[in-house]
């Protein structure tokens, strides 16, 4: 079924929670922004896939599976399940990143989004990911739910990881990226 009304008077219900919560809650607020970074990546791996592109033995497109993935593991910490983001997972974020920066040239400046689509997706979805992560931060700082230390990393790190994902993703499309010139 794919309503029940129950949420019609404005609350929901988490998936470890048994209690019904406002919809407008930090803890609400946070679900929602990490469904829609998971939901972005899903724009993201299906041009990834166009691509062809790989880092090291992987593609893009499971590269932003392997984050999607991973951000189901979140939000299911978040709403109150015994499920967590490992170390491993975050050193396999930060290898990747470490791999990309050996890819291209190295990153001395902010450039203006936009220098191929699939580039612009990865820095949209980079955004976003920003936001979910200050609102997983926010539901920590307010004791709502205290999420892990590696939780708190890989949001980190998943911004990082779709920003190198951007500027290779540029990169490999020949693209010279612009700076901004503050003018």
């Amino acid at each position: 079924m794919l309503y029940t009304r129950k949420g019609d008077d404005g609350t929901t219900k988490t998936f470890g929670c048994d209690q019904r919560v406002s919809k407008s809650s930090s803890i609400a607020e946070a679900l929602g922004s990490l469904d829609e970074i998971n939901s972005y990546l899903g724009i993201c791996k299906v041009k990834s896939k166009e691509s062809g592109f790989t880092l090291g033995d992987k593609t893009f497109e499971e590269i932003v599976h392997m984050l999607q993935e991973n951000l189901f593991t979140v939000q299911a910490e978040i709403a109150g399940a015994d499920k967590f983001i490992t170390p491993d997972k975050v050193t396999l974020v930060e290898n990747l990143i470490n791999q990309a920066e050996g890819e291209m040239p190295p990153i001395k400046t902010f450039f203006i989004s936009g220098g191929s689509e699939l580039g612009a997706c990865f820095d949209v979805a980079r955004t976003i990911a920003r936001r979910a992560e200050r609102r997983v931060v926010g539901v920590s700082e307010e004791k709502i739910v205290l999420p892990k230390k590696e939780t708190l990393s890989f949001m980190n790190r998943l911004s990082s990881i779709l920003y190198a994902l951007a500027r290779l993703s540029n990169h490999k499309s020949g693209i010279k990226e612009t700076a901004p010139s503050y003018n």
